[in-house]
């Protein structure tokens, strides 16, 4: 598809998305995520595609929400249009796994984009934060669910209440990015790891992914039986049985997907 706020491209199985509206610091509004969507959902039905590195502009991820598209809403409106959910919710329902490469201002709706992510590299200078209490209203889009379950109530509290950004290596510290690289190796070393992703066979990934996610919403029982069924379907798989052998036989694994 042609897109207008986004950027797409395919290399290594890896499918590449850059947000694209550099002169409002890539404000999310409601046609990016819409844009944003539609490639992930294509990229997930893709079979050249086995994982995806989404990114920004080296001055920002994304710096929030487009305000001026909504500061004139009405309760209404949101309620009606069913704001936010609308469209951001395809994005959790992405199978393959995302990775996030974060230079700049990560800032409200950006932050809370790349928490949706399952893997987030960043830069040294990049800044996260959850600023919206400072406009009279909070995150409406996993702020004050997806950070506690990522860095503890007490630093969600901090951050959502207080409306401070934070660095890369405290956002590192607290287990909120992955890793954190120089700003001019960033993109270099999360394409590394998107590669080295992409070389495993794809439906242990999806299988991966599906279970991490699980953990977060059962309980631990119910999550380690979830977990089980999963490993024990793995061995039907063909992707299995040529994994384990090239172990056995000291070589390289060819994986078919399958």
């Amino acid at each position: 598809m042609s897109y207008q706020t986004i950027l797409v491209e395919i290399k290594n199985r890896v499918g590449f998305v850059t947000l694209n509206r550099p002169a409002v610091l890539n404000a999310l509004n409601d046609q990016m995520i819409d844009e944003l969507g539609q490639a992930l959902v294509e990229f997930d039905a893709n079979e050249q595609v086995s994982v995806v590195l989404l990114m920004g502009g080296e001055k920002a991820f994304a710096a929030g929400a487009d305000i001026t598209a909504m500061a004139s809403c009405s309760f209404a409106e949101v309620f009606k249009s069913n704001l936010i959910s609308r469209n951001w919710d395809i994005i959790k329902a992405i199978r393959k796994p995302i990775i996030a490469a974060v230079s700049g201002f990560a800032l409200g709706g950006g932050c809370e984009l790349v928490m949706m992510c399952d893997i987030v590299v960043a830069s040294e200078t990049a800044k996260f934060g959850q600023p919206e209490v400072k406009l009279g209203i909070l995150p409406g889009a996993g702020g004050t669910q997806r950070l506690p379950r990522a860095v503890g109530k007490a630093k969600a509290m901090d951050f959502c209440l207080t409306g401070r950004l934070f660095s890369a290596e405290e956002a590192e510290r607290i287990g909120l990015v992955s890793r954190v690289f120089p700003d001019d190796k960033y993109l270099e070393e999360a394409f590394e790891i998107a590669k080295q992703i992409a070389q495993y066979s794809l439906p242990a990934l999806l299988m991966i992914k599906e279970s991490i996610n699980r953990a977060y919403e059962t309980s631990l029982n119910e999550g380690l039986i979830f977990e089980r069924r999963l490993f024990h379907s793995a061995f039907a798989m063909e992707d299995q049985k040529e994994g384990m052998q090239a172990f056995i036989e000291k070589r390289k694994p060819l994986f078919r997907g399958c």
